[in-house]
């Protein structure tokens, strides 16, 4: 009977190891992260393990698939000191309100966000193209809620972009302040929010608090709270 029961064993663990041989890439946390792996925990956790050398890399992949187009900035010092950041001016098609200072992580993580999800969930329930995006900033050498008792802000390391407003193809624009209150627009905006957990490490909306009632604020600190 031991003999069965360690024979069955084996077998258990060779079934194990032979599944995790043959799990697609995507599926399997210790193979370096794809520009193509599809959304997910697994992807998230990924991207929350990248080296700086590998986010480089990612990125510059990015920019020639023209998922992004990023301009690298020197490091600089002060209060806010900011280290492999880079001038993100665009999203391939999709254009920016101005251009904003991001962190390697943040930049790359938004590239896929746009490409994997923001886009295909704005044709598939707005019925036309996702052509820009209004954001009110990324980079402000600041504390949490501008207390000066509280932690430093993600801002302060261009780790978390804020997000106000979109606009389609078909000229549509709707800002986040409205269209969270609007009934044709809500499910977008709720499915936007949602899908940036994927991706960031926190994703905070209207529903979080009064001080985001206008804005989505997509950061890296954290592992996937949205609300």
């Amino acid at each position: 009977m031991r003999g069965k029961s360690l024979l069955i064993g084996l077998v258990i663990v060779g079934a194990a190891v032979m599944g995790y041989r043959w799990l697609p890439s995507y599926y399997n946390p210790f193979v370096p992260l794809n520009l193509d792996d599809p959304p997910g925990k697994i992807t998230q956790y990924k991207l929350r393990r990248l080296t700086p050398e590998a986010c480089a890399s990612l990125l510059s992949q990015a920019n020639q698939k023209q998922l992004i187009q990023t301009q690298t900035l020197a490091d600089s010092a002060g209060d806010c000191p900011l280290t492999d950041v880079v001038r993100v001016r665009n999203f391939g098609p999709v254009t920016l309100s101005s251009s904003f200072i991001a962190s390697c992580p943040l930049a790359l993580s938004s590239a896929l966000f746009v490409h994997q999800q923001a886009r295909p969930l704005t044709q598939t329930l707005m019925g036309s193209e996702l052509a820009r995006i209004k954001h009110v900033g990324s980079f402000a050498c600041r504390n949490i809620y501008h207390r000066p008792d509280a932690r430093r802000s993600e801002h302060a390391s261009a780790d978390a972009l804020d997000i106000s407003a979109f606009q389609l193809a078909n000229g549509q624009r709707v800002t986040v302040l409205r269209g969270w209150r609007e009934e044709k627009t809500y499910p977008w905006l709720r499915a936007l929010l949602s899908a940036s957990c994927d991706y960031y490490g926190n994703g905070l909306g209207p529903e979080y608090n009064a001080a985001h009632a206008n804005h989505f604020h997509l950061g890296m600190r954290g592992f996937g709270l949205c609300r």
